[in-house]
């Protein structure tokens, strides 16, 4: 390679790499995998050493992980934490050994530990107490994350005869059943998946608010004492004392040679699916404490280590079917259903092909041939299709037009590339219609939260929203983890809701594009559900914020055999259709207010539905557009941004004054 190509592929290099850090160690949103991205810093790595003068101290080989976060405190961190380098193959393990042992004039020590897939972590301990805790950042300084680590189950707060000053260094991770347990959750609420436990993990600990890294379930693993008022001889000694100490210790195994290490790291990645948490590769270390500093470091990584990467293991299976899963939220997902192939450790018998353009994209059809690997070494995904081997006939693959399920109508997604059902009694969406029907800015039924609906469900006590207005406290009251005076409140709660209104029950139903807002609007136009349903796609056009496509939805919706069936049910159940949000007047018509401070006689929400009951609407946010400001007690911000505006700023007696 010329020297002028060599400096455009390394600036190229440089680039992508760094684009891909800042999704990986920034917004924990990586659009590769960890093997490619480690292939790319390889690449980077090797023609930076074939072409000198081109290496510069700024280049991502010779910095570790991203910067630390405006959000958190910095930490600059005691001792370096350091990245490892990696190695992709059994030739690269035994140089790795040959180099030490050469510089060690002799045999050397080594253990084996499973290198987890999480976020690295300083925890810092005085006098056997939990101190302070950091993300690693740049290696030399990282974010103060103390306040989401004291949510982790297994990081000890205080520990068994500690050295006075002790510093570890070890994985934050989100264990494969807590993984697969927090995306059934947010599935049911209808909230994003998480793409694999590493970014769950590493969003989890940057979270300003640790009730939601509590949530999470987040595990910790020790492998590294990065300073000790106590010395120990060996890498393994001090994982053994750390261990007594009350951590949860990285397992490892010592060998006195090299190549036994090169068995273990094979064994590791092929027994790597027995593992609790997700691996992206092996560590070999270098045991005796002493000697690892006699080697020491180059500007990036130890000498004394390296860490071996599993590359994705691919396979090829024959589609026998396609099959059309539908999901809680109404998403129907194709999958190919395959001959059983052994695949990272799993016998793989299905493998995703998540939507009409991936199948498209691929031209995958049943019958066909194709390669298969695990996306993030959980789902099997088919990535490619081995077309040379496909059989005479074969047809291209589309989605149902109706779900499989429930028979009902399905539409895509107008910002995605989704299918979602349609059905308002879909069973394959019974949890998430519930779990929606009483959400706060539906229903609001106070108690009744996924985990309590899935076990209404599971019991077979309901099976749409209007069974719950049959419930009894002593039936509740014999589920789990509720009581007599859980079960009792739940049910006053769930009574108290038949009173709610048209507006959130509107925003219950689920409709498409129907929230808490268009409820509202809809209510105030509206004076019951039969008015309503009464209304043509020109009429709701006319009210306000209601565009030709959520008119469309809504007469489509209220069209619908099971809509209607549900409608039937709440009706007989005593659910009230009225509106609640019947307009006064329209005094307030085309003014948008904003709330600020604390109000002496109306809450929050009180003075917003006086606001719309004439007419008017309530912001969260002062801008241009704003028409006035009632600042209560103790204004803020939204106060000082309106006085610098212009905007009219109404006392809480000159607001009571309107409303009069």
């Amino acid at each position: 390679m010329e020297r002028a190509e060599a400096k455009e592929k390394i600036e190229a290099l440089r680039a992508e790499v760094a684009e891909h850090a800042r999704r990986y160690y920034e917004e924990d949103a990586p659009t590769i995998s960890d093997f490619e991205y480690d292939r790319l810093i390889h690449t980077l790595a090797e023609l930076e050493q074939a072409f000198p003068e081109f290496l510069s101290p700024d280049s991502p080989t010779q910095r570790v992980g991203g910067r630390a976060s405006e959000k958190f405190a910095p930490v600059p961190h005691a001792v370096p934490l350091e990245s490892l380098t990696d190695v992709f193959s059994q030739e690269e393990l035994f140089a790795f050994g040959e180099r030490v042992q050469n510089a060690l004039d002799g045999e050397a020590d080594f253990d084996v530990e499973p290198k987890i897939d999480g976020l690295s972590v300083a925890l810092e301990y005085r006098n056997g107490s939990f101190y302070r805790g950091a993300t690693r950042g740049d290696g030399e300084t990282g974010e103060d994350v103390t306040d989401n680590l004291r949510t982790v189950r297994s990081l000890p707060q205080s520990l068994h005869e500690a050295p006075e000053r002790l510093i570890v260094r070890g994985e934050i991770y989100i264990s494969k059943a807590s993984f697969e347990q927090l995306n059934a959750r947010r599935e049911i609420r209808g909230e994003a998946l998480l793409a694999n436990p590493r970014n769950a993990a590493a969003g989890s600990l940057r979270q300003l608010d640790p009730k939601v890294a509590a949530e999470r379930q987040l595990d910790l693993i020790v492998y590294n004492v990065q300073l000790s008022s106590r010395e120990y001889e060996s890498h393994t000694a001090s994982l053994e004392a750390l261990r007594a100490m009350g951590f949860p210790v990285v397992p490892y195994k010592l060998y006195d040679g090299i190549r036994a290490c090169v068995e273990q790291v094979a064994w590791i990645g092929e027994h790597r699916d027995t593992f609790p948490y997700e691996l992206d590769g092996a560590v070999i270390k270098l045991n005796d404490l002493a000697r690892r500093a006699q080697l020491g470091s180059t500007a990036k990584a130890p000498r004394w280590a390296v860490a071996y990467k599993y590359p994705p293991e691919k396979k090829q299976g024959r589609v026998l079917d396609i099959a059309v899963q539908v999901g809680r939220t109404g998403v129907l997902t194709p999958r190919a259903v395959l001959e059983p192939i052994r695949l990272a450790g799993t016998t793989v018998s299905s493998a995703t092909l998540h939507n009409q353009d991936f199948i498209d994209r691929l031209d995958v059809r049943i019958g066909d041939t194709v390669w298969v690997q695990k996306a993030g070494e959980i789902i099997p995904e088919v990535v490619e299709v081995d077309k040379s081997r496909r059989p005479a006939g074969t047809q291209p693959f589309r989605l149902p037009a109706v779900c499989p399920e429930c028979g009902s109508p399905v539409v895509r997604d107008p910002d995605g590339a989704f299918l979602r059902c349609t059905g308002a009694e879909c069973p394959a969406q019974r949890l998430r219609h519930i779990v929606h029907f009483a959400a706060k800015d539906a229903m609001d039924i106070d108690g009744l939260g996924p985990a309590v609906v899935e076990s209404l469900v599971g019991a077979g006590l309901v099976r749409s929203p209007a069974d719950l207005y049959y419930l009894s406290a002593s039936q509740v009251a014999e589920l789990d983890r509720m009581g007599k005076k859980s079960a009792e409140n739940l049910i006053s709660a769930i009574d108290v809701s038949r009173q709610r209104g048209l507006a959130r029950l509107l925003s219950a139903f689920g409709i498409r594009q129907v929230g808490e807002k268009a409820g509202k609007v809809l209510a105030q136009r509206y004076p019951n559900l039969d008015a309503l349903m009464a209304a043509s796609q020109e009429e709701l056009m006319q009210v306000p914020d209601v565009g030709a496509v959520t008119a469309q939805y809504l007469t489509d919706w209220f069209a619908s055999e099971q809509s209607q069936h549900q409608i039937r049910l709440l009706r007989e159940a005593g659910v009230s259709f009225e509106s609640r949000e019947q307009l006064r007047d329209s005094r307030f018509a085309g003014k948008t207010f904003v709330l600020t401070g604390t109000l002496e006689h109306y809450t929050r929400d009180q003075a917003k539905a006086l606001i719309e009951a004439c007419g008017g609407k309530v912001s969260g946010s002062v801008s241009k557009k704003t028409s006035l400001v009632v600042a209560g007690a103790a204004a803020g911000s939204k106060l000082t941004r309106a006085q610098s505006l212009g905007i009219p700023i109404l006392s809480e007696t000159e607001f009571q004054a309107m409303l009069e």
